[in-house]
């Protein structure tokens, strides 16, 4: 029976660490302010913007929300981001998408300064993490890497396998799991002989988007999975995209979902906030 890797409680540990952090800054007088941004009103958007307002509040920085009509345009978007880019009180942007179809997403990415992208998706930030140098690291692998180095899981040596290969998840998180000297293959939608491919993981991380994806027949005797994607059932209960109730008794160690890797993007993003503020 596998372990339970508590994603609640390693990034409640990690706000706690950031709170103490936001405190000695501010003793130095030093705010620290977040402008988060969301356009239209889709559902989970909503849910996660809601998140990241009370981890300000719990962390102690200040939140500046932006909420425009779904019907706001590139231009208005773009405005935005350049004010709070040039507005020295804040000291990170977040824009949180997905963005209305008249919004192009890379353009936005792109605008936002990098010493204020929080959320590691600049293209400035995605080489730094390529060659290996400081910046904001991408927040869901960022906090995958504290839940199995805070889970005492050992990185170094062990063979690493990523389902999916997106710019958010994907891709970061073998730069990540390579930077720990991990032995990483990533499979995608392509991949052929892909249950051959992630039974040779000893860590096994599914970002590929689709319910119970990963059933038994994928996972080694022993592994760690880490579970990243987040859905709905036929019976409205939230799953992964791995079979929980079958791979727990295969693994040594799983996140669940609820409360695995979810909690940990927001902790990470607390982190990078005050970062932004230290730099």
């Amino acid at each position: 029976m596998a372990k339970l890797i508590d994603g609640k409680y390693i990034s409640t540990q990690i706000k706690d660490e950031v709170k103490e952090k936001v405190k000695l800054l501010k003793e130095q007088g030093k705010e620290i302010c977040l402008a988060v941004i969301q356009v239209g009103e889709d559902p989970a958007s909503s849910v996660y913007v809601r998140n990241k307002k009370r981890a300000c509040e719990y962390v102690g920085i200040e939140s500046l929300a932006y909420e425009l009509p779904e019907q706001t345009t590139e231009e208005e978007l773009l405005a935005l981001v350049e004010d709070l880019n040039k507005n020295e009180k804040v000291n990170g942007i977040l824009v949180q998408l997905p963005l209305p179809e008249q919004i192009d997403e890379d353009k936005i990415i792109r605008a936002i300064s990098p010493d204020k992208d929080v959320d590691g998706f600049h293209p400035e930030s995605v080489g730094r993490l390529c060659i290996g140098e400081a910046g904001f690291l991408p927040c869901t692998p960022a906090g995958i890497i504290e839940l199995l180095k805070r889970s005492n899981v050992e990185i170094d040596g062990k063979e690493c396998v990523i389902v999916g290969r997106s710019n958010i998840v994907g891709k970061p998180m073998s730069l990540l799991l390579l930077r720990e000297n991990g032995t990483v293959t990533v499979a995608h939608s392509h991949t052929k002989n892909l249950k051959e491919i992630t039974r040779r993981a000893d860590i096994l991380v599914v970002a590929i988007g689709k319910p119970r994806f990963i059933t038994v027949d994928y996972v080694k005797e022993g592994a760690v999975v880490i579970d990243v994607g987040i859905h709905r059932d036929e019976n409205n209960h939230l799953c992964g995209d791995v079979d929980f109730e079958q791979v727990k008794e295969k693994a040594s160690a799983i996140t669940p979902v609820p409360g695995g890797v979810g909690p940990m993007t927001i902790s990470m993003l607390m982190s990078n906030c005050a970062a932004a503020a230290d730099k």
